[in-house]
């Protein structure tokens, strides 16, 4: 059974970072293409960062430069670094695998920027 669960979200001040984590059992995560989304309220949800098994890296224009994903192989796990918040930044965000076996959601984490 797979599971994939995000951490590492919170409540900051504009201008403020956080590092998002995304864990996973079931899956080697290398192996997959690993998105991470967001759904703000009333929004559709988004892609903002997606890394592949090949390493190739992809941002959102509204993130580029602010947003750093990255992979840890020997952890399992992928990473958001998310920098220079805004509150248009505010949303409940997602980790998504996706590969051969299908597609794996976790279940989000909240990121809120409020002054």
């Amino acid at each position: 059974q797979v599971h994939v669960v995000e951490s590492g979200g919170g409540e900051v001040q504009p201008g403020g970072s956080l590092r998002l984590s995304c864990a996973a059992s079931g899956i080697i995560l290398s192996a997959y293409t690993m998105g991470w989304y967001r759904q703000a309220l009333g929004n559709q949800r988004e892609l903002v960062a997606q890394i592949n098994r090949y390493g190739n890296i992809y941002y959102a224009d509204t993130v580029k430069g602010r947003f750093t994903i990255s992979r840890n192989g020997a952890a399992n796990t992928v990473s958001l670094q998310i920098s220079t918040l805004n509150p248009v930044d505010t949303a409940v965000y997602y980790c998504q695998a996706r590969g051969s076996s299908g597609v794996y959601w976790g279940q989000g984490t909240q990121v809120t920027v409020s002054s």
